[in-house]
């Protein structure tokens, strides 16, 4: 089914030309733009068309075999298939795949594991943790009691110095690795050290990394978590949602956490496409694409870096670039501000050891579209000249605009 049946449908235009036009805007927003948000990318056909399927009719929750609804005899092979294929990619015991999204997994993961009031160690919003470890506007930071560990002054990488001395000083009841704005590979048999000796269970958020993992192109938390909790989205390059693999011994409870729960019906075209995504990703191609992402980032940092901007740790092992725009004379909301008129979208995030914030950027998307170590070179100069004020809005959004017309996310349209 091709990407024009999904956005473009007769049906659509007649029945709500309004909501045609949104989709069809949105379509030319993405494809004439440079993503750089490092939590997107572009789903194959193939998943897009599994989300616009009759599984979205079906109600089904449960599980495969012991659902509370009938009809599900087909839904069942879907979820069966998705389940086999993400233990297969990731060398998992069990995998659920019905969260909805990474914070519903990471909600799971606690349910399974902890009980309100429970002391929790994770990394601190301010050096990168996510809502889910922690903040007090998040279900994280009322139900339980977080204490937070953070990043070396000077190398920006991840105190391991200081989580040991936490943990033995807290003695949590979780250890939770994992942040939405570290650039380097995290040291899973540390943290599974230092977790071993204060009775803690280990919970890897790998939310940003899993599609890394899945290509070879990072290191996998799976042998060393109890519970991996991830998105299908990101590079993984799959539909919006979540998944958590663990051991066999906590199968069980890992799935009552999801349902009953904290979920009720599970989303079956959203799980038929999460399927597909995994076969994708145990391809040879997709390990030469999770590859080139870390290349196209290393070659963008270096570039940026030779601009004059400050990146975060010096670099990068992953899809994840961490900037400050300082040197410019620019905080990082302002800084997108100007990166946005001239067509490169991207996040602002937390910079360690300070109140300011930063600019996130990813080459997940860019690298799907078959951009390579030349075009990352381009990306910089733009990104940089708009930065200085060299180039105005409108010429640089000119450039992004003929840079993206030889790389289009979906060339059939």
């Amino acid at each position: 089914m091709p990407v024009t049946h999904t956005l473009e449908a007769d049906v659509l235009r007649r029945q709500d030309p309004e909501l045609a036009e949104i989709l069809l805007g949105e379509l030319v927003r993405q494809s004439t733009s440079l993503q750089l948000i490092a939590a997107e990318n572009f789903t194959s056909p193939a998943v897009l068309a599994a989300l616009g399927s009759p599984l979205a009719n079906k109600y089904a929750e449960g599980y495969p075999g012991a659902r509370h609804h009938g009809g599900c005899e087909i839904v069942d092979v879907a979820e069966r298939v998705a389940v086999e294929r993400a233990g297969a990619l990731f060398g998992a015991d069990h995998a659920n795949v019905q969260s909805h999204s990474g914070s519903s997994a990471v909600l799971a993961a606690y349910a399974a594991l902890l009980r309100p009031g429970d002391t929790v160690l994770a990394m601190g919003l301010p050096f990168g943790g996510h809502l889910t470890h922690g903040s007090p506007a998040n279900f994280s930071g009322r139900w339980f009691d977080f204490v937070g560990y953070g990043v070396e002054p000077e190398s920006g990488r991840i105190d391991y110095a200081q989580v040991r001395t936490l943990a033995r000083a807290h003695r949590p009841k979780a250890i939770v690795c994992g942040s939405i704005s570290y650039p380097r590979h995290i040291d899973y048999a540390l943290f599974r050290e230092i977790a071993d000796e204060v009775g803690a269970h280990l919970i890897a958020d790998a939310a940003h990394p899993i599609g890394l993992v899945a290509g070879g192109a990072a290191p996998s938390p799976v042998p060393y978590a109890d519970v991996v909790c991830a998105t299908t989205h990101k590079v993984l390059r799959g539909p919006r949602g979540g998944m958590i693999l663990c051991g066999a011994e906590l199968a069980e409870r890992v799935d009552r956490a999801v349902f009953p729960f904290t979920q009720g019906g599970a989303q079956m075209h959203t799980i038929a496409a999460k399927a597909v995504a995994f076969g994708e990703a145990a391809t040879p191609a997709f390990t030469a694409y999770a590859h080139q992402v870390v290349v196209n980032a290393r070659a963008l940092g270096e570039r940026l870096a030779a601009e004059g901007l400050a990146l975060t740790t010096g670099g990068t092992d992953t899809h994840m670039l961490i900037a400050d725009p300082a040197p410019f004379g620019l905080d990082g909301r302002t800084a997108r501000g100007r990166l946005a008129a001239a067509g490169m979208v991207l996040d602002t995030c937390a910079l360690p050891h300070g109140e300011t914030r930063g600019l996130r950027l990813g080459t997940a998307a860019m690298t799907t579209q078959g951009m390579g170590e030349v075009e990352m070179a381009q990306v910089a100069a733009v990104f940089a000249a708009v930065l200085r004020g060299a180039k105005d809005s409108r010429t640089a959004r000119e450039e992004v605009r003929e840079l993206t017309g030889r790389f289009p996310p979906y060339p059939d349209l």
